[in-house]
């Protein structure tokens, strides 16, 4: 229980963040953001707190969303701190506010996800709106990034999932069904490769989408600094996090695969032995 309260008020807290560094929100919208972290938390809480899985993946098998939270909340907080310097701007918010132009000037090449990620913005967008967003698909980006390069160090080193330990597939994949049909190495290994693919074309794909669906309505403008984040912080982590369930998985299967081939190794050589 200590355990779960602990994630839920740790939820709780990376909803909040923009609303607290943020200049100039009103009363209403922070008892919104307070409502949804209320509720952020206690599904949290229900979650870890139960005996029995049914949404969260590898609640068991850390550091995998501890490193997805983790990345989420970097990026939450970054573009944050960014966003209030047009407000307050003291020497940390305006440091962050340049090296995140950096960033989104560096990373804004032809047909790059930053590109693309402008591309989305209104046909009127001012250029102050325009390097906004820059800015902070730039920084999410790079962040992301880094993060997943981390996790992959993490999983090297440590050597995710532990040979010597337990690894209970119900538990840390409660929406894979093992008994659904066909091999489980192999469906494993064929929903990694559908997640490393949708992962890797997110960001492009969604700059795509919101162009198209765009039409005959009002284009994106994200004039709301919340908006903006919180958009900027999605395109950039579901793709990130997508890569990383697709490394998780393709782990898995190879452990499952070494440890059939390890148990019928000693059944072949019991089999030559009685021959």
């Amino acid at each position: 229980m200590a355990s779960a309260l602990t994630r839920a008020f740790l939820v709780m807290v990376l909803v909040v963040t923009p609303s607290v560094l943020l200049p100039g929100v009103g009363a209403d919208t922070k008892q919104m953001v307070a409502l949804i972290a209320l509720f952020g938390g206690a599904l949290t809480f229900a979650e870890y707190n139960a005996a029995y899985p049914s949404l969260v993946e590898f609640r068991d098998a850390q550091p995998f969303n501890r490193i997805r939270f983790l990345m989420l909340f970097v990026i939450v907080f970054t573009l944050s701190v960014i966003a209030a310097a047009k407000g307050e701007p003291t020497a940390t918010n305006r440091l962050f506010e340049a090296v995140g132009t950096l960033v989104g000037h560096a990373m804004d090449f032809p047909y790059s996800p930053v590109r693309l990620a402008t591309l989305m913005m209104a046909d009127g967008a001012s250029p102050a709106q325009t390097l906004a967003v820059r800015t902070a698909a730039g920084t999410a980006y790079i962040l992301s990034l880094l993060a997943l390069a981390i996790f992959v160090l993490v999983l090297k080193l440590k050597g995710w999932p532990a040979r010597n330990q337990a690894f209970n597939v119900w538990v840390n994949l409660p929406t894979f069904e093992p008994t659904a049909g066909g091999d489980v190495v192999e469906r494993l290994e064929r929903d990694a490769r559908v997640n490393l693919s949708l992962g890797f074309l997110l960001p492009f794909l969604i700059p795509a989408v919101v162009s198209l669906a765009s039409i005959g309505f009002e284009p994106l403008t994200l004039t709301s600094p919340q908006t903006l984040i919180w958009t900027m912080a999605a395109w950039a982590f579901l793709p990130a996090s997508l890569l990383m369930r697709g490394v998780a998985m393709a782990r898995i299967a190879a452990m499952i695969r070494s440890k059939r081939e390890a148990n019928a190794a000693p059944a072949e050589g019991t089999d030559l032995a009685t021959a």
